[in-house]
């Protein structure tokens, strides 16, 4: 009798372990699904703010960029001269749109009840791209342009960098230029039998393409350009650099000069340099340098918490029609420790 008790006993402490088993069993799998339902849900709504988020900075750059167009427009209408003094030379600084909004609705401020974390801020700025060396203009049919390969020479002596790198990117330029749509086999160092093609870059940061160096690349890329034809420098924007390579004989000094005497009296014509570098070695040269401009760059950044979207677009204008040519888009990364700036 006492043997069955103890039997009864231990099962029924058996049957109730088992039953805490399952229960604890049972809060866990329904934890687990509850986590993953939980983090499901958190990811479609990230996934849908990314989304919103991406389309509103669209549409906020476009009407950005067409602003900007509206400004090279105007210019144009008035006709003349290209200088650092016009409206579409003065950047946009960082500024909330809820600013815009308020001025446009007539109100002092607008959201001033938002989470401050996700004011938007835009900001840009609109440069001549003409203020460079343009890298089409090195090339004259299937040669190189002597008059411009010397321009690239002293713009190289400058800056420091070695000729040999002027050569092979000349060199280079020519096979990318004559290759066109089927582009030639380049024996390649990787032995007899390879073979490398050499491609058209299509802007100064794919320079590379052409046997530059990175550091060289990144030495020039705020003194050039890669335009779809050839253009002059416009005197009336072009850093000292470029001025000094642009015009045989003018020096550092006479450059300097030239940037300050534009600051306060814009040059209008070829003759109005002629008259601030009196020096009779220094000509200006109506087929490389100018005073008006017909391709810029527009740089569009969006700003909200901490992710910023930038757009660069680049425009040609011609009288008072403005057409984008092309557009990049991309997300900067903000300068943080352990990160840097791309």
């Amino acid at each position: 009798m006492m043997q069955m008790r103890v039997r009864r006993s231990r099962h029924s402490r058996a049957q109730r372990g088992a039953a805490i088993l399952m229960a604890m069993l049972t809060v866990v799998l329904v934890a687990t699904l509850a986590s993953a339902m939980l983090w499901q849900q958190w990811r479609q709504v990230e996934i849908e703010s990314a989304q919103r988020a991406r389309v509103q900075s669209q549409w906020i750059l476009t009407g950005a960029l067409d602003w900007a167009r509206l400004i090279l427009r105007e210019d144009g209408r008035q006709g003349g001269s290209d200088n650092l003094t016009e409206p579409w030379a003065v950047p946009l600084a960082p500024a909330r749109l809820s600013t815009f909004l308020a001025a446009q609705q007539g109100q002092a401020t607008v959201g001033d009840d938002d989470d401050p974390s996700q004011e938007a801020f835009l900001s840009g700025n609109i440069q001549d791209l003409q203020s460079r060396l343009n890298l089409t203009n090195l090339l004259e049919g299937d040669k190189i342009h002597a008059p411009t390969r010397a321009v690239w020479a002293r713009l190289f002596k400058q800056l420091n960098l070695p000729e040999a790198e002027l050569d092979a990117l000349t060199e280079q330029l020519l096979l990318a230029a004559a290759a066109g749509g089927a582009a030639p086999k380049i024996p390649s160092s990787n032995g007899p039998g390879a073979f490398q093609t050499p491609l058209m870059p299509s802007s100064v940061a794919e320079l590379g393409w052409l046997g530059l160096p990175a550091a060289t690349v990144r030495a020039i890329a705020p003194y050039v350009t890669l335009l779809p034809v050839r253009t002059v420098v416009n005197l009336n924007t072009a850093q000292l650099d470029v001025l000094v390579a642009s015009v045989p004989n003018l020096t550092p000094a006479q450059a300097r000069q030239l940037i300050q005497s534009r600051a306060t009296q814009p040059l209008e014509t070829l003759m109005d340099a002629l008259l601030v570098v009196t020096d009779p070695k220094v000509k200006f040269d109506p087929a490389e340098q100018g005073v008006a401009s017909r391709f810029f760059s527009v740089t569009g950044q969006l700003r909200v918490g901490s992710n910023t979207v930038e757009e660069q677009s680049m425009l040609q204008r011609d009288g008072r029609v403005v057409k984008t040519l092309s557009r990049k888009r991309g997300v900067v990364m903000l300068p943080q420790a352990g990160s840097t700036l791309q």
